[in-house]
């Protein structure tokens, strides 16, 4: 694992390409791709070249406690972050993976200042389609480049970042989900298939707030007859 220094720095081997060193390198993260209910978040984070976050790693690896602590030095310290969020019924209608793509351009778009280069966590980039019209609302420059880094979360500190700004922000969603939508132990598992949140679904069937083209959600007699079922 990546040790992270209490002063750090962007400035790597792969933050830009050779010759052209990256000023503001946008990490790029989601939150609750894999669940059952509640919106997909995503956020991107832009961070200064030398920054004091010691414990920064992937928001998976840390506790509640740790995440809820970096949050918010992440965002006093970061140059720039941003926030998207697409929720059920826009994922049902699009699929998981273009609505996870949808948010992150949507946290890319609203970043106060333009990043000259994004790295985003997995194997995919952001397509120009989705990312164009979300960063033309805002910015003025051309696309930047893009890299996707498997495992980024835990070796590029920005998407580190970002990935507990989106996680710390969807927990809370869930936490008011939960208390308007009881029973189903949103608080708790935060949307994921658990157990009992299986067994809440076959109890109390879905609430507005469940990803109906997801399997699990509905059963198998009633889900939706569509190609994007997760």
């Amino acid at each position: 694992m990546k040790k992270h220094p209490a002063q750090a720095s962007l400035f790597g081997p792969d933050a830009a390409p050779p010759g052209r060193p990256s000023r503001y390198c946008a990490g790029i993260d989601e939150a609750g791709r894999g669940c059952l209910a509640g919106p997909v978040v995503a956020a991107a984070v832009i961070l200064p070249a030398v920054y004091d976050l010691p414990g920064l790693t992937d928001s998976k690896a840390l506790s509640v406690k740790a995440r809820e602590l970096l949050a918010p030095r992440i965002k006093a310290c970061a140059v720039a972050w941003g926030l998207g969020v697409v929720w059920p019924r826009r994922i049902e209608r699009i699929n998981i993976l273009q609505a996870t793509f949808e948010a992150m351009s949507r946290a890319v778009g609203v970043l106060g200042v333009t990043p000259d280069r994004l790295l985003i966590d997995g194997n995919k980039t952001l397509p120009e389609a989705v990312l164009a019209p979300l960063w033309r609302a805002r910015h003025t420059v051309a696309l930047p480049p893009q890299r996707a880094i498997v495992g980024g979360d835990k070796s590029e500190d920005a998407i580190s970042a970002a990935s507990i700004l989106a996680k710390t922000f969807r927990d809370r969603l869930m936490l008011h989900l939960a208390r308007r939508w009881p029973g189903y132990g949103l608080e708790v598992h935060k949307g994921y298939g658990t157990r009992t949140h299986y067994e809440a679904l076959r109890r109390l069937g879905p609430c507005p707030q469940h990803r109906l083209t997801f399997r699990g959600v509905l059963p198998a007699s009633a889900a939706p007859r569509q190609g994007s079922l997760c």
